[in-house]
């Protein structure tokens, strides 16, 4: 049979750690998963350069390192792996459902379930400054990469919930976070403001914006500050900055045909990772607003296959 007319039993749509270990779980079950990997084979962790919040790593290992281990274990299992970005996704309607996944190489496949596991990114200001820096000093994840500046200066760019959040965080290892809010105010919600308040190693800068980088090696020294309303510019020494403006789901393709909240997320139902249509289940980053965290998105991976599992045995025994 052609891949035009094979019925797959599922497909994921996505190599981050949640495509990867739904794919793990998925291949052990014997349903022959196949993920089709998007333009960021590997997601998020492959720009980063240690993680060492993942548990099994006490010496830690680099983000590339991770998916690559990742990948040869999904494929040890007999996932396929195809390097390959979906474009549309017609989802069948009715409980049994086949759901077809297009690919922009002009693949389509039949499959009977679908692990999304597209992920989020984290929004830059999009200077070139900023990618010249990226992964030297510049972060989008406190949590993730806070640890490396314990003691040190550090700047968060942001006056939303993210931004204080991040800010919070990082004081509690850092010794001075200066927080750049590019308004007068914070837009972030009261109980936030107020812990920022609260935090006395905050240093809050209104009217600020982050107008330069400057360091060697692409490993961050200086923030070239300037207040959008004098033009007066200022020198941070700091050895890291976190950009904290919010993450945008990777969801553009599903928009009107599965249920999300207004920023994008995908809607699962409770205690588990059905989205609104049968055979279709969200992990990690593209559903978690909340924790974002690799370990996360890699459990959600996993009940994502358990429960795609679950979904074709009741499919055959019916």
């Amino acid at each position: 049979m052609t891949e035009k007319t094979n019925i797959l039993q599922t497909i994921i749509i996505g190599s981050g750690p949640a495509g990867y270990t739904a794919a793990i779980y998925a291949a052990r079950a014997e349903m022959n998963p196949i993920i089709i990997t998007g333009l960021e084979v590997g997601g998020q962790l492959t720009t980063t350069t240690e993680v060492e919040n993942f548990p099994g790593f006490p010496d830690g290992i680099t983000g590339p390192e991770m998916m690559t281990q990742l990948q040869k274990q999904a494929e040890k299992f007999g996932t396929t792996i195809n390097i390959d970005t979906v474009t549309e996704v017609l989802f069948g309607q009715n409980f049994g459902d086949l759901h077809t996944v297009k690919t922009i190489s002009g693949k389509e496949y039949k499959t009977k379930t679908v692990i999304i596991a597209t992920g989020a990114s984290a929004k830059y200001l999009g200077k070139e400054f900023e990618k010249n820096y990226r992964g030297g000093g510049v972060s989008a994840c406190a949590t993730c990469d806070g640890f490396f500046y314990r003691g040190k200066n550090v700047v968060v760019v942001g006056g939303g919930d993210t931004a204080a959040e991040e800010a919070t965080y990082l004081a509690k290892i850092c010794k001075t976070v200066f927080m750049l809010v590019r308004k007068d105010y914070l837009k972030a919600s009261k109980i936030m403001q107020e812990r920022v308040d609260m935090t006395t190693n905050i240093v809050l800068m209104y009217n600020t914006e982050l107008k330069d980088i400057k360091g060697e090696n692409n490993l961050v020294s200086q923030a070239i500050v300037v207040d959008n309303q004098t033009k007066e510019e200022k020198i941070l020494d700091v050895d890291g900055i976190f950009i904290a403006i919010g993450h945008k789901p990777n969801t553009e393709i599903f928009k009107g045909k599965l249920d999300m909240d207004e920023t994008g997320y995908l809607h699962i139902k409770p205690f588990s990772t059905e989205t609104n249509i049968s055979g279709v289940f969200a992990a990690g980053d593209v559903a978690d607003k909340r924790y974002r965290q690799a370990i996360t998105a890699a459990g959600a991976g996993c009940m994502a296959a358990l429960d795609a599992e679950k979904y074709l045995s009741f499919l055959e025994h019916n």
